[in-house]
């Protein structure tokens, strides 16, 4: 700005012919404005003389000068002005890159990109995205509280960045799978949030249609939810080999966390993804806790990406949006290479605890969460780089959130007033494609009849 306002008072200066100290955007126009009004005479209006200027970008948060500016602009617009001060300064920043924490490495020579490019699409999208599956995890504290969600629930917020990162990279008929804590990744893959809170609330408008719950909702391309813990990995590497066998460029991202990088069945699921190469991308939710236990003190090594040995593997900032969108598109391109799987260990943190039913301050401090939401929360870290960046306004965030609370609250209005499914819609869907059968019910005078 002082180097513009350097170059347009030395310019007036040799129009002039006079001194011109201008500190000031205001003073100078005032300077500016003189001349115009010495120097114009009147003149019909033509559309060879007159200058549109270009329209302004559709928020601003500029201060007092630059409305000034824009208000000067406007009077000097007039017939036979010959100096119009441009207001491009105002626009925004279509496109900027950021640094970004360096991943760790296992068996692999080079990793992710250290630098990430941002347009200003692109970061709205992930800020809509993060805002939403925060805003509609915390109506579903709400409604857990008021006893209108019952059963298990767990929620996401905090680990926005994991979910919104990841969808990013991957094509939209990729596949992907995770474990009970799948309410964003339900909300990436397609769904809306009336249909996930419905489905938490068990109406019939659900994803699921009432009958799912928060463990197990499903999309084109998704596989839930799954409440067996661990139980998904091996079903993961089942669609990357179905992929493999039916020669899709596809792969499968397939989630599971910290407390379950423990079991049997994840290093068998290992063994046999690496022998057959198989396209997957196995992704552990380092959250930091598994349930009420701290990753040291469940396991002898918090390495998680070194995990599976022979396969590659990366841990990634997945606090950190474009860290999660670059890893990920590094293993997807790895796998479609052909060169089998690869681990990411994405280092997160949950804001709840591990389920409604856990405060989660018994095994941590308050202090330590909030450390995390005040130095580390995806949401805040992506918002501060593009105001920074001059990639969007404030004004624009709030405008932004405004939206994403109106669509949750309608959701959850939809949520309580939706019918509950009735009794006769309990056993359909056992089955994809057969024909209507009988199901005992809680004794065996009581059938039920199921339709696919």
């Amino acid at each position: 700005m002082k180097t513009m306002l350097g170059i347009i008072s030395k310019a007036l200066c040799r129009v002039t012919g006079k001194t011109v100290e201008t500190q000031t955007v205001s003073e100078l126009l005032i300077d500016l404005s003189e001349f115009v009004s010495v120097t114009s005479p009147a003149a019909p209006a033509s559309p060879q003389a007159r200058h549109q200027p270009p329209d302004p970008p559709p928020v601003s948060t500029r201060g007092s000068a630059e409305q000034l500016a824009r208000t000067w602009t406007d009077q000097l617009d007039g017939p036979g002005a010959r100096v119009v001060v441009s207001r491009s300064f105002t626009d925004f920043t279509p496109q900027a890159t950021f640094d970004i924490k360096k991943c760790d490495l296992h068996r692999l020579e080079a990793g992710p990109p250290v630098r990430a490019e941002l347009t200003r699409e692109q970061g709205l999208q992930f800020y809509r995205t993060m805002q939403t599956v925060r805003r509609m995890e915390l109506k579903a504290d709400q409604l857990y509280k008021q006893k209108i969600i019952r059963g298990f629930c767990h929620l996401y917020d905090g680990q926005e960045a994991c979910a919104a990162g990841i969808e990013a990279a991957i094509r939209p008929s990729d596949h992907l799978i995770t474990a009970y804590r799948a309410h964003a990744f339900t909300y990436t893959r397609g769904v809306s949030v009336k249909k996930i809170l419905a489905e938490l609330t068990g109406r019939k408008g659900g994803v699921a249609k009432g009958k799912g719950g928060s463990m197990h909702m499903y999309a084109p391309h998704f596989y839930g939810g799954n409440g067996i813990v661990g139980a998904q990995v091996p079903l993961g590497a089942g669609i990357a080999l179905a992929c493999q066998y039916t020669g899709t460029d596809q792969v499968c991202v397939t989630l599971y966390g910290d407390g379950a990088a423990n079991q049997g069945q994840i290093f068998e699921t290992f063994n046999m993804a690496a022998l057959w190469k198989l396209p997957v991308i196995f992704v552990c939710e380092n959250n930091q806790y598994g349930m009420g236990t701290s990753v040291e003190r469940a396991a002898a090594s918090t390495d998680y990406y070194r995990r599976g040995d022979f396969i590659p593997g990366l841990r990634v900032d997945g606090m950190d949006v474009l860290c999660v969108r670059e890893a990920t598109r590094f293993a997807a391109d790895h796998c479609r290479a052909g060169k089998g799987p690869i681990l990411m260990e994405l280092q997160t943190y949950r804001y709840h605890g591990h389920s409604m039913s856990d405060p989660g301050v018994s095994y941590r401090t308050r202090e330590e969460i909030q450390e995390v939401r005040s130095k580390s929360d995806p949401i805040s870290m992506l918002r501060d780089r593009m105001l920074g960046a001059n990639m969007a306004s404030a004004d624009e965030f709030k405008e932004l959130d405004s939206e994403i609370r109106k669509e949750v609250e309608e959701a959850a209005q939809f949520s309580t007033s939706d019918p509950e499914p009735p009794l006769d819609d309990l056993c359909n869907h056992i089955y994809h494609n057969d024909a209507p059968l009988d199901v005992r019910g809680t004794h065996p005078w009581s059938k039920l009849k199921s339709v696919s």
